[in-house]
């Protein structure tokens, strides 16, 4: 996507993120902020969301990066400015190792992937699944860690 072109008709301008340079382009709402979407954040991943000063330590340190549509220091942006929808729709929450790679760095001390978990969690628990089982190719179930298939069902399933 272009981010220097002009608006297309009703193309939404709330959702147009800009990355690489880090910038977003976000039309904040007071209701949003602080709102519940915050809370339930908060209160699953057990971090103060708003500890985190935007530093991008966490996202330098990333190992899954590459992948992710969103940096993680966008992700947490996000979810500080209630953007609960964008946020959720992200496959960056899916993609993150959980290696605590980004905690480490953080000066804060906020955990990113206790966030992304719980942001994960508030997924699951709307019934939508990532990963369907029937999906999986009997030809190379054989080949699959059992642990693998388990933490991944853990991981992306209801």
């Amino acid at each position: 996507m272009e981010w220097d072109r002009p608006l297309l008709s009703g193309e939404d301008p709330v959702r147009r993120l800009k990355r690489g340079n880090g910038q977003m382009r976000i039309a904040i709402q007071a209701r949003d902020v602080r709102g519940p979407f915050l809370a339930r954040v908060s209160e699953l991943s057990g971090q103060n969301i708003y500890a985190c000063y935007q530093c991008g330590k966490c996202a330098a340190g990333c190992p899954s990066i590459s992948e992710m549509d969103i940096l993680p220091s966008q992700i947490l942006r996000l979810v500080q400015l209630g953007q609960e929808e964008e946020v959720l729709r992200s496959k960056a929450i899916w993609l993150c190792a959980s290696c605590f790679a980004c905690e480490t760095r953080c000066p804060k001390g906020v955990d990113l992937a206790k966030i992304m978990e719980a942001l994960r969690v508030m997924v699951l628990r709307k019934n939508v699944d990532k990963v369907n089982p029937l999906e999986i190719p009997r030809s190379i179930l054989g080949e699959l860690p059992q642990i693998a298939l388990v933490s991944g069902f853990r991981k992306f399933t209801s």
